[in-house]
C-alpha cells in the first residue's frame, strides 16, 4: 500500500495547471512512459534541467552584444503590423535613453500583442539581441512583463529536453506547480552518509535542481544531483536485491545427474569446449546441485560459444528428470537455437521443439500438449512461453537468452512455470561491471572470454560511401568466387525524413548488379518470408542478405565471410560490434566494411576508430558507456526496459558500490523494511518506480 503522504506525486500530470489531454500525450513521449500509462507528476519531478539560461546582463540597447541573452528596460513606441494576406513579421518599436530596439512576432496574434505590448507601457524584456539591416532585433522575446513586475522575471533559467510540439514555458509552468506538491518525506538515507557527502534532503534537492541557484555556477555535478542519483541506485539495487532474496527463498531442488547426456554433447561437438565455457558448464553444474535456486548470468562475448554452454545446462537439468525452457527475443532467433542445436539434442536424446507466437494453432496445441504430458525435454521460443496455456509436466530451467531485453516481472513469471526453476539467463552484450551491477545485480556472473578454437579474428575496415562502387566491385568478385555477404543498413524503406540507405532500395540497387543472388529480411517481413530467406542464405540458394538490424543478434551462418555495414556512423558500438559478429563465425578469414558518409561528427569518428583497433568486446562496451550512456547498450531507450531517469552510470559509478552495499546491509537488518529506515525506504521503492520489490515484500 502506497504511503497517502505520496499521493500528490502520483497523480496525472493532467492535473496541474495548463495539462490538457494533447500535453499529457507529448509529455508520456518525452518522459518515457508511453501509451502504457499517463506520467505522474513525479516523472515529471525526476526530468531534470540539462542546462540553465542566465537572464541577469542588463546592458542598454545600445550596449547589448549581439547574440547574447539580455533583460532590457524599454518604452514601446509603436506598432507596425503586417498585411492580413502576408507572411511578414509583426514589429513592434521600443526604446531606451541609449537607442531603439525592434520586436519581432512572426505568426502574430494582434490582438495579443496590442494588450501585451500597449504603445506608451514600461517594460521587460528579455531574450536574444540579432542585428538585421545594421539595427538590433529580438524575436520572439522569451518574456515580457510589465516594469512593476520586473520581480518576477527568472534571472537564472532551468532549460529542460522537450519533445516536438512542447514548449519550454508549458513544461515550466507544470514543473512549478509539481514542486508545489513535493511534501517533506521521512529521511531513508543513513544520517552519516549524508552528513559526510553534505546531501540536501529529497525536497531540497528537487527545488535546488529546478530553481539554479544564481550565484553558483551551472554543473551537473552538484550534492542535489548526487542525492538523487544515489536515490535512485539505493532503489535498484534494494529492489534486485529483494528479488534475488524472493528467487532464493523459493525452495530450490538439488539436481541429481551423473553427466552422461553431457558426455554424448561434448562427443558429438566437432571442437572441444574453451576454458572459458568448461569453467561456466561446471559453475552452473554446482549451483544446479545445489537445494538453493539457481539465477545466474552468462555474459560471453560474439561468437563465445554461450548456447553450448547453455545446452550442457539443459542436458543436466533433463538428466536430473526435469524439463528446460530456452526463451529468445525473436522469431529469428529462437529457429535458429533449435536448428543449430537440434543434431546435439538427438545425439544426446533430448527431446527438443521450438514454439513460437506465429506457428499454426495445430501444431501449438500439439507441442503444448507434448509439454504438458512430459513428452518433450527441451522447448525453444519466444515470449509465447510467458502465456498462461503454456504448461509444464516438470520444469527444472529456464535459459533466457538477450536478458536486457526482459525485466524482473518476466523473470518472476517464467520461473513459476515450475516447481524450484533454476534460471539462466544469457547475453551477447559484453555489458561493463558498473552496468552489471546495476541492472543484473541480483545475480551471479560467468563470464565467456575466449573465442572457440579455429575462429579468425574479424578485419575491419572504413571506407567512405563515396567508394560504393569500389565496394560493391570487391563484393562483385568476392561472390563469384564462391563468398557469402551481409549488407546491413538502418532503415526499412525510404523515409523523406532520412537520407539513410533503405533496405528496400538497397536490396533493388544490388539486385540490378547481382541479379537473383540476392536476398531481403527486415521486421516488417511475414515469418514466413524471413525464415525463406534466412533459410536460402545459409543454403547458398543466396550469397548476399540484405537486412536490417533485425540479424544483429544470433543469426548463425559459418560460412558468411564479409558484413557491409552502411551508414556505420549513426549505429552504437554495441551494434556495430554485434552486426559484425554475424561473421568470423567460421574458420575462414572475414572483414567487415564500414561504410559511412562525410562529414563524420567527432564521436562518430571515434568509434569507428575503436572498430578498427579492436575485436574485445569488453573494451568496446566500456567505450560504448563512455561515449553514450547505459540506454543504448542495453537497449533500455528502444525495449522499454526500465532504466534510470537521473543516475547514470557513466558519471555516477562510484555512488553505486555505495548503494549496493547500503542496500546488503538493510536487508541484512532490516528484511522486512519495517525497522527505523524501513517506512521511508519503502516510499524511495515507490518513487523510483521498483513497485515490484514492494509486492514481493508484500508477498513475503
Amino acid at each position: 500500500m502506497r504511503p497517502t503522504q505520496l499521493d500528490p506525486l502520483f497523480a496525472p500530470v493532467s492535473s496541474l495547471p495548463g495539462i490538457g489531454p494533447r500535453t499529457a500525450r507529448q509529455l508520456a513521449v518525452l518522459l518515457g512512459t508511453g501509451v502504457e500509462r499517463e506520467p505522474h507528476v513525479i516523472d515529471l519531478l525526476l526530468h531534470l534541467p540539462t542546462s540553465v539560461i542566465d537572464r541577469r546582463a542588463r546592458p542598454s540597447i545600445a550596449a547589448a552584444p549581439e547574440g547574447e541573452i539580455v533583460t532590457l528596460d524599454v518604452r514601446v513606441d509603436g506598432h507596425q503590423a503586417p498585411p492580413r494576406s502576408s507572411r511578414a513579421p509583426y514589429r513592434i518599436r521600443v526604446h531606451d535613453d541609449s537607442g531603439e530596439l525592434t520586436l519581432v512576432f512572426f505568426r502574430a496574434h494582434t490582438a495579443w500583442l496590442e494588450k501585451t505590448l500597449p504603445v506608451g507601457a514600461d517594460l521587460v524584456v528579455s531574450g536574444r539581441i540579432e542585428w538585421f539591416n545594421g539595427q538590433p532585433q529580438m524575436v520572439h522575446p522569451d518574456h515580457i512583463v510589465a516594469a512593476e513586475d520586473a520581480g518576477d522575471l527568472p534571472l537564472v533559467e532551468p532549460v529542460y529536453p522537450l519533445t516536438q510540439g512542447l514548449s519550454g514555458k508549458t513544461l515550466q509552468k507544470a514543473m512549478a506547480a509539481a514542486l508545489d506538491l513535493v511534501p517533506d518525506l521521512a529521511e531513508w538515507l543513513d544520517p552519516a552518509l549524508r552528513q559526510q557527502h553534505g546531501w540536501p534532503s529529497f525536497r531540497q534537492a528537487l527545488l535546488a535542481l529546478h530553481h539554479p541557484d544564481p550565484e553558483r555556477p551551472w554543473s551537473t555535478e552538484t550534492p542535489e544531483l548526487e542525492r538523487l542519483a544515489f536515490d535512485e541506485f539505493l532503489a535498484s539495487q534494494l529492489a534486485l536485491a529483494l528479488v534475488r532474496r524472493k528467487l532464493r527463498q523459493t525452495k530450490g531442488i538439488a539436481r541429481v545427474f551423473s553427466g552422461g547426456l553431457k558426455a554424448k554433447i561434448l562427443a558429438a561437438l566437432p571442437y572441444a569446449l574453451t576454458a572459458g565455457q568448461a569453467a561456466a558448464v561446471a559453475e552452473i553444474e554446482t549451483d544446479l546441485a545445489e537445494p538453493v535456486r539457481m539465477l545466474r548470468l552468462l555474459q560471453g562475448d560474439v561468437g563465445a560459444g554461450k548456447t553450448i554452454v547453455a545446452l550442457l545446462a539443459v542436458a543436466a537439468a533433463v538428466e536430473a528428470g526435469t524439463q528446460a525452457v530456452m526463451m529468445a527475443p525473436t522469431e529469428i532467433l529462437a529457429r535458429q537455437h533449435h536448428a543449430s542445436l537440434a543434431p546435439l539434442c538427438e545425439a544426446a536424446g533430448i527431446r527438443a521443439a521450438v514454439l513460437t507466437g506465429k506457428d499454426g494453432a495445430r501444431y501449438r496445441r500439439e507441442t503444448r500438449e507434448a509439454l504438458a504430458a512430459g513428452e518433450l525435454d527441451l522447448v525453444i521460443g519466444t515470449h509465447a512461453l510467458f502465456q498462461g496455456d503454456v504448461a509444464f509436466h516438470n520444469l527444472g530451467l529456464a535459459v533466457v537468452d538477450e536478458q536486457h531485453r526482459f525485466g524482473v516481472h518476466q523473470r518472476l513469471s517464467l520461473s513459476a512455470k515450475g516447481d524450484g526453476v533454476d534460471m539462466l539467463v544469457m547475453t551477447a552484450t559484453p555489458i561493463p561491471r558498473t552496468l552489471v551491477l546495476t541492472y543484473f545485480g541480483d545475480m551471479d556472473v560467468s563470464r565467456l572470454t575466449e573465442k572457440p578454437a579455429g575462429r579468425q579474428e574479424i578485419t575491419t575496415v572504413t571506407v567512405p560511401s563515396e567508394r560504393m562502387d569500389e565496394v560493391v566491385g570487391r563484393l562483385h568478385r568476392a561472390l563469384d568466387e564462391g563468398r557469402k555477404a551481409y549488407w546491413v543498413c538502418p532503415l526499412v524503406e525510404e523515409s523523406e525524413k532520412s537520407d539513410l540507405a533503405a533496405a528496400e532500395e538497397r536490396f533493388e540497387a544490388l539486385r540490378q548488379v547481382f541479379g537473383d543472388r540476392v536476398a531481403l529480411v527486415h521486421g516488417r517481413l511475414s515469418s514466413e518470408e524471413k525464415n525463406a530467406a534466412m533459410t536460402a542464405f545459409k543454403d547458398g540458394d543466396k550469397r548476399l542478405l540484405v537486412a536490417t538490424t533485425v540479424i544483429e543478434v544470433g543469426v548463425d551462418v559459418p560460412d558468411a565471410t564479409i558484413m557491409v555495414i552502411e551508414h556505420a556512423e549513426r549505429f552504437g558500438l554495441s551494434q556495430l560490434h554485434q552486426l559484425r559478429g554475424r561473421v568470423g563465425r567460421g574458420a575462414e578469414a572475414s572483414t567487415c566494411l564500414l561504410l559511412y558518409k562525410t562529414p563524420i561528427g567527432e564521436v562518430a569518428r571515434a568509434r569507428l576508430a575503436i572498430m578498427r583497433e579492436t575485436n574485445d568486446g569488453f573494451r568496446i562496451a566500456e567505450e560504448d558507456l563512455r561515449l553514450r550512456g547505459e540506454g543504448e547498450i542495453l537497449g533500455t531507450r528502444q525495449s522499454g526496459a526500465p532504466g534510470f531517469k537521473v543516475a547514470r552510470a557513466d558519471e555516477h559509478a562510484g555512488l553505486l558500490d555505495m548503494a549496493r552495499d547500503d542496500a546488503k546491509l538493510v536487508l541484512e537488518t532490516d528484511g522486512d523494511l519495517t525497522g527505523k529506515r524501513g517506512p521511508a525506504l519503502r516510499s524511495l521503492l515507490y518513487l523510483f518506480s521498483r513497485d515490484e520489490a514492494i509486492r514481493l515484500l508484500r508477498a513475503g
